[in-house]
């Protein structure tokens, strides 16, 4: 009876080779040749073909489990914990955790099969390969530092959405710096730019977008012709900035950037972090963590950081700086506020002196001319008196507002009829409307100064309360009896 034998088109050509080896038609080196075999492999080869024939050309794992096959077991203990734990995660952050955190000892390419059979993670479509030009790692340490900053909501709803500062350098692809902040702002790199100084030294130059933090980009300037606060603060550090014109050609920053908007947010998720300052805390950590990872050792021994000189005081330097001129006065305007410079040299020596106008992150104020910090007050100008009044009563005319006693006539208006006409009613007690009387009267009189004072009586009784008042009311009264008007 004859049995049917599965061979594939491997075993098949070899099953033809060695046929040929046995009948002597060609030599053991030549088999080893064509198969691409070594001389001892022929040999046992040929050893099976001639205890079982073909069958013993037939690899024994067919039809069997593999060795490096999961058991039942190993995935549903890694199915629990990515489900319960790892909701969310890529395979290859989900396989570190796996292995480090959980003590599951699985590939990841395991993990990356075992996450698509389970709909947990889907496999991403290949992006469209678009080749740039390639750029050189730098060869020192802290020669090329990039820069950016990536709004992102970093907490997942804990927190409120914010902006994370990156700092990598060029040479190793290690993370230098890493800070939360509300925006970004000259503030705010700023304080990431100190802490970096202080920590690693003033590096040879910084790679960045063209953010206006970084560059002026309006038009009507020409390149290089104005500096922006930031550019300021580090020509004075002696620090290069330079901005990259495609974000391609910082790719390094912005692709750790996409790294880091995979990983960091489910490291604080892990860890219960819900705020902006438990998470700068964390940072740290997780810097030290990614280093080892994925950090490179540059080709150059040779750490081209500089330390910073005495003279160079960061908290000076990295503040918001303006330049005003002294008036004859030693008096300056900024912000709508006007300053008076306390001091004890000759008045003249200061006079139209350029004088610069510092503002830190706490919105204090100082002032500086030529490296020396001014005393200052704010300035308070003499308050204008809207009328004239007498020396002797010019005390207890300021020290008490002048206003109309309760019992003023202008207070009371008429109690009798301006007229002795019956059909004019007559004038009720209590204060004047003066809005009803403003142009609802008309007046016969003789004379311009009778005619002008008593409409100024009528329309504003309150608003004359001078030491004229008395005679103003006396030559009005006496007039009264010749005024005739009539309401609409």
């Amino acid at each position: 009876m004859e049995t049917l034998l599965e061979m594939s088109a491997k075993e098949i050509n070899r099953l033809e080779v060695l046929q040929r080896l046995d009948k002597k038609q060609l030599s053991q080196k030549e088999a080893g040749t064509i198969l691409s075999l070594g001389v001892r492999q022929i040999k046992r080869l040929l050893k099976a073909y001639r205890l079982e024939g073909a069958r013993g050309l037939v690899s024994k794992q067919r039809g069997r489990v593999s060795n490096n096959c999961l058991s039942a077991e190993i995935k549903r203990q890694a199915l629990d914990v990515l489900k319960s734990k790892y909701q969310g995660f890529g395979p290859t952050l989900a396989h570190e955790k796996l292995v480090e955190k959980e003590k599951l000892n699985l590939s990841k390419e395991s993990v990356r099969k075992l996450m698509i059979a389970e709909q947990l993670w889907k496999a991403r479509k290949a992006k469209k390969v678009v080749v740039h030009q390639l750029r050189e790692r730098r060869a020192c340490f802290g020669e090329l530092v990039q820069i950016d900053g990536s709004p992102h909501d970093w907490f997942e709803g804990r927190a409120e959405a914010c902006v994370l500062l990156v700092f990598i350098d060029d040479a190793t692809g290690k993370l230098l710096q890493l800070q939360f902040v509300d925006c970004e702002s000259f503030f705010s790199y700023a304080q990431a730019a100190e802490g970096y100084v202080r920590q690693y030294g003033k590096p040879v130059a910084f790679y960045s977008d063209k953010h206006g933090i970084f560059r002026v980009n309006q038009r009507s300037v020409g390149p290089g012709l104005a500096i922006t606060q930031f550019g300021r603060a580090m020509q004075e550090l002696d620090i290069q900035i330079i901005c990259a014109n495609t974000p391609q050609a910082k790719g390094r920053v912005e692709r750790v950037i996409q790294t880091l908007q995979d990983r960091l947010p489910k490291e604080m998720r892990l860890r219960g972090i819900a705020s902006r300052t438990a998470g700068n805390v964390y940072l740290p950590e997780f810097i030290q963590d990614f280093n080892q990872r994925f950090g490179e050792e540059p080709r150059s021994a040779v750490n081209a950081h500089r330390p910073l000189n005495p003279k160079e005081h960061l908290a000076h330097i990295l503040t918001w700086q303006e330049t005003r001129s002294l008036s004859k006065n030693l008096t300056l305007q900024f912000r709508n506020t006007v300053y008076q410079i306390q001091t004890q040299r000759p008045t003249y020596t200061l006079r139209n002196a350029q004088v610069t106008v510092c503002v830190n992150a706490l919105d204090e104020i100082s002032i500086c001319y030529k490296d020396q910090q001014l005393e200052f007050t704010l300035f308070q100008p003499q308050t204008h008196q809207a009328q004239v009044v007498l020396a002797k009563d010019l005390d207890r005319t300021l020290s008490t507002p002048t206003q109309p006693a309760p019992d003023h006539p202008w207070r009371k208006g008429f109690a009798t009829p301006l007229s002795k006409n019956k059909n004019v009613p007559a004038a009720r007690g209590g204060d004047i409307p003066t809005s009803s009387f403003r142009g609802h009267f008309y007046f016969a009189l003789t004379g311009r100064f009778a005619r002008r004072e008593v409409t100024k009586r009528l329309c504003y009784p309150y608003r004359y309360t001078s030491r004229r008042c008395l005679i103003r009311y006396t030559v009005t009264s006496c007039i009264l009896s010749s005024i005739s008007y009539k309401t609409r």
